[in-house]
């Protein structure tokens, strides 16, 4: 039978031994104001819309801020979508027709048809530390 502390020790040895890693995100904007807006999926399905977004982040771009870091992920595949909230209203502005008046981006600066970039596009494995420079335009 164990005793409690070494409960304690065997899940103290798993927590270190279990693999994670991380992703680091470098914006490129085009000015220095307001916040950016960013979402990290973990599946095709979640980055279509049928589910949540497993970390998001908002960066103040105007207080000097351009890199998101996410820690403590499993390896995976992963994408992110984010857009530069410049005016500060929570919301990327859009015309009459839809058409995005916000600057955005995705991961691997992966372009859209008549839309967003798709899974494929945006899609990038985190084997371990894994770095992106990503152009909202």
């Amino acid at each position: 039978m164990f005793s409690i502390p070494a409960l304690f020790l065997a899940a103290a040895l798993t927590l270190q031994t279990a693999e994670t890693s991380v992703v680091e995100i470098t914006f490129d904007v085009g000015v220095g104001e307001g916040v950016i807006m960013a979402a990290l999926f973990d599946s095709e399905d979640a980055w279509d819309g049928g589910g949540a977004a497993v970390r998001g982040v908002r960066i103040d771009v105007a207080g000097g801020e351009r890199v998101a870091r996410f820690e403590g992920l499993p390896p995976g595949d992963y994408a992110l979508r984010a857009f530069h909230d410049v005016n500060g209203d929570g919301e990327m502005n859009a015309n009459p027709f839809g058409m995005p008046t916000e600057p955005f981006g995705f991961s691997n600066n992966a372009v859209g048809n008549m839309g967003p970039a798709s899974w494929d596009r945006a899609r990038f494995a985190v084997p371990g530390e894994t770095r992106q420079t990503i152009t909202l335009r």
